[in-house]
């Protein structure tokens, strides 16, 4: 059975965890992914899966560090055996072409899509890394393919999954695109509700570096004074944590003085 925490979910953060998952949790969630990927020694398929899923992901929140990035992914192609494991490790390599697409690095949508379908091919309906995969796809299919309502299934379906699944961390996502999604359109409600649960889950798991983002993101759907006391507070957690993820930065910044 391939290790739940390759697939990039929140492992290490409930009170019986394994020491080791719970370390490396504690530094991921304070963006101090090569600190955590240095805990794991790549002899297992599933020790460098959840190496290379932290090294993909501070790729997604830094922009930095491609090439080790790339290193960690092979290293885990290689080790894959199952069809679990060599699922996960597509998985990855799809998530690391959609983030090098996505912050205009390099264009690999061609890439990420393909990866994704391999994915879809090897990891059998209701697996574990089903879902994840499904979140992956929807956005795939609302950043690069600018397809909402391909998206809204998309992530759906990861919801779905990471509620029969007892996932939180991906909850936390789902909830926080389909809000996004839902804003889009107009649907204060269901966008602030989205927002508030994806805040929540992710306050309660310690996830650091993913509230800021969480707190944004209800801001926008608030009023004033709400608002801003929200953009403020993740404002105050961005620079905490060095100006991670890098992308928010935009987002926090003082609108421009009218002329």
């Amino acid at each position: 059975m391939a290790h739940p925490a390759m697939f990039g979910f929140g492992y290490g953060t409930t009170a019986g965890d394994d020491p080791l998952q719970t370390a490396v949790w504690r530094l991921r969630s304070r963006a101090c992914w090569a600190d955590a990927a240095a805990l794991l020694e790549p002899h297992t398929a599933s020790a460098a899966l959840q190496r290379a899923s932290l090294l993909v992901e501070r790729c997604l929140y830094t922009e930095q560090g491609w090439a080790e990035a790339e290193d960690a992914l092979r290293t885990a192609e290689a080790l894959a055996q199952s069809d679990d494991e060599r699922g996960a490790a597509a998985c990855e390599r799809g998530q690391l072409a959609y983030a090098s697409t996505l912050l205009a690095v390099r264009d690999r949508a061609d890439e990420a899509r393909a990866a994704l379908g391999r994915a879809a091919a090897l990891l059998a309906p209701g697996a574990r890394g089903r879902a994840l995969l499904d979140f992956r796809r929807g956005l795939l299919a609302e950043n690069l393919a600018r397809s909402p309502q391909s998206a809204r299934a998309a992530y759906r379906r990861a919801h779905a999954g990471a509620t029969a699944h007892d996932d939180p961390l991906l909850l936390s996502s789902t909830w926080r695109h389909l809000a996004g999604l839902a804003l889009r359109e107009g649907e204060l409600a269901e966008a602030r509700h989205g927002f508030a649960e994806s805040l929540r889950i992710r306050e309660e798991l310690g996830y650091l570096v993913g509230t800021a983002p969480a707190l944004a993101s209800l801001a926008d759907a608030e009023t004033e004074p709400e608002a801003s006391r929200l953009r403020a507070e993740a404002g105050r957690l961005f620079r905490l944590l060095g100006g991670v993820p890098t992308w928010l930065a935009e987002q926090l910044a003082p609108p421009a003085a009218s002329a």
